[in-house]
């Protein structure tokens, strides 16, 4: 069996993948940070769901980003899972150009 790792090392060589791939690299940030906060409580989704009143397969769809999530959802997951919700904006990678106004103390308007 061909483990998903190897599968997406071979894919990321094929550049219209790589670029799909990076355009949706912060819905895989979260689906894997939701995953984290729950495994790192030790919990199942299931626990996670009865926390939250709702299904397994709701928190699955959450998780796998098959499912949008509101502010409200994420903070009832976090609650759920023992952690704060925090939301922060973060200079996109390899953008120059924010980073530079930050250098000069420009504000961007």
């Amino acid at each position: 069996m061909t483990k998903f790792d190897d599968l997406h090392q071979k894919w990321m060589k094929n550049p219209a993948y790589a670029a799909e791939y990076a355009a949706s690299a912060s819905e895989f940030e979260l689906g894997e940070t939701l995953v984290n906060a729950r495994v790192g409580r030790n919990m199942t989704q299931k626990d996670v769901a009865s926390r939250m009143r709702t299904t397994q397969s709701a928190i699955s769809r959450l998780e796998s980003g098959r499912q949008d999530a509101t502010i409200a959802t994420l903070r009832a997951y976090a609650e759920a899972t023992g952690n704060e919700l925090v939301i922060e904006f973060r200079p996109r990678r390899g953008d120059a150009g924010g980073a530079e106004n930050e250098r000069m103390g420009e504000t961007p308007t």
